[in-house]
């Protein structure tokens, strides 16, 4: 059986919706976060300042479903479920770990570029 032709730029490839996953920006931050360790619900909505329990949720769900993280549920009381990163997660982290430190390396450069972008779209007084 032949290997199908994977094409991201074709909208109605799975491929496509691969990488809207990934590169969501909750999806990138739960997966970094994921990185150094598995996180409890609470733990990992502290980490990813600023993400919603919704989206949180919604994000879990969306990287379980693609076999990109784990979720654990421990039988006791109360309930504890816990969040690690899959085999193929872990692989994805590398990538997406290497974006996170061009980000901050690259920072002052794109901050200088808004600046001057902003003074040119300035109204002139």
């Amino acid at each position: 059986m032949n290997q199908p032709m994977w094409d991201p730029y074709n909208r109605n490839c799975p491929s496509r919706q691969v990488l809207d996953r990934i590169g969501d920006r909750w999806s990138v931050l739960v997966v970094g976060a994921l990185s150094q360790g598995p996180l409890r619900f609470s733990a990992l909505a502290k980490r990813v300042d600023g993400v919603s329990q919704k989206m949180l949720t919604q994000t879990l769900r969306g990287l379980e479903r693609d076999g990109l993280i784990i979720r654990t549920m421990y039988a006791q009381i109360p309930p504890r479920v816990e969040y690690q990163l899959s085999e193929s997660g872990t692989s994805l982290a590398q990538p997406i770990l290497a974006l996170e430190t061009w980000a901050k390396d690259n920072m002052p450069i794109i901050m200088s570029a808004r600046e001057t972008y902003d003074a040119k779209q300035s109204p002139q007084k």
